[in-house]
């Protein structure tokens, strides 16, 4: 529907009213739209909207049902839940390979679920194509603050601040060079990463000061001390680290992957930060529904 509405335009008003779909991000810059000088019909809906890139088109009846993911924090009304990132999307040519990867170390852990979408990963490997689509074919984040709760009378200031010292930014390569192993605060998951070891560590690095300063000025907690720039592409209930690294490991020694400062398992091309801030809102099943505060800006050059 999002796509649809995308390709054929929307009704602004008709947008506000309605509580079905999230309103997108807007983007920090927006290109100017020229008027068309005469209308003309409407073509029909192109086939690939039918089944968009991250729709799992038979495989939606697997999410309902899966493990819930919990929050970092407790729900509080009136608390909106904020989130800076670097959006990365995996090329194409390094799909396959780490699609490989990922299916050897599934048949070794078998609780392992696809980030964000809760799909069991050992599912999906049934299929090679769904697999790269659906696990590798979506949107990733290198986060560069924790998630944290603010209240309304914080926005304005927070983005004011993050837009001064982030907004203008150098292009830059991120090279994807070790699979690592990382386990949330609280020890209730278990992920499946890739870490940045060299190309692009230091301007995330510097990045993630920037977010921290901003942090810092409004009372949030800051990001880790050392921080590992990474993105994760599955996770396991509970800690599970001591036998996924095992795993990881010995697939890294057999692999193509050595995970070393020369070798890149994939690369990324920064293309600017976003910065999220939602609604939480508590539901009885899975995940929480969000809702974008649509007056708040993609942070991009």
């Amino acid at each position: 529907m999002e796509a649809l509405i995308a390709t054929y335009g929307g009704d602004a008003s008709s947008d506000s009213d309605s509580d079905d779909s999230s309103p997108p991000i807007l983007p920090f810059k927006s290109e100017p739209q020229t008027e068309e000088p005469h209308s003309s019909p409407l073509p029909p809906p192109p086939v690939s909207l039918l089944h968009p890139p991250n729709s799992l088109g038979s495989l939606d009846f697997l999410q309902t049902g899966q493990p819930s993911r919990v929050r970092s924090f407790p729900h509080v009304e009136g608390n909106y839940a904020l989130h800076v990132y670097i959006p990365v999307f995996i090329p194409s040519v390094s799909k396959k390979e780490m699609g490989q990867f990922l299916k050897k170390v599934s048949s070794f852990v078998p609780g392992l679920h696809v980030v964000d979408i809760d799909v069991p990963l050992n599912v999906l490997c049934k299929e090679e194509h769904k697999l790269e689509q659906v696990a590798l074919g979506r949107e990733f984040h290198i986060s560069l603050g924790r998630t944290v709760p603010i209240r309304v009378h914080q926005i304005d200031s927070i983005v004011t601040m993050l837009r001064q010292k982030l907004q203008f930014q150098k292009r830059y390569w991120i090279d994807f060079n070790k699979w690592e192993v990382f386990v949330n605060d609280d020890k209730s998951r278990t992920f499946v990463s890739l870490e940045v070891v060299s190309g692009g560590l230091a301007e995330i690095t510097k990045q993630i000061q920037a977010v921290n300063e901003v942090y810092k000025l409004h009372s949030l907690p800051e990001f880790y001390k050392d921080p590992r720039p990474h993105i994760s592409l599955a996770w396991a209930l509970g800690d599970i680290s001591g036998s996924l690294k095992k795993v990881i490991n010995d697939e890294t020694k057999s692999s193509g992957f050595r995970g070393s400062l020369q070798s890149r398992i994939c690369t990324s091309k920064f293309g600017g930060i976003e910065c999220k801030i939602v609604v939480d809102i508590e539901l009885f099943v899975r995940s929480s529904w969000i809702i974008h505060h649509k007056h708040f800006p993609s942070i991009c050059c």
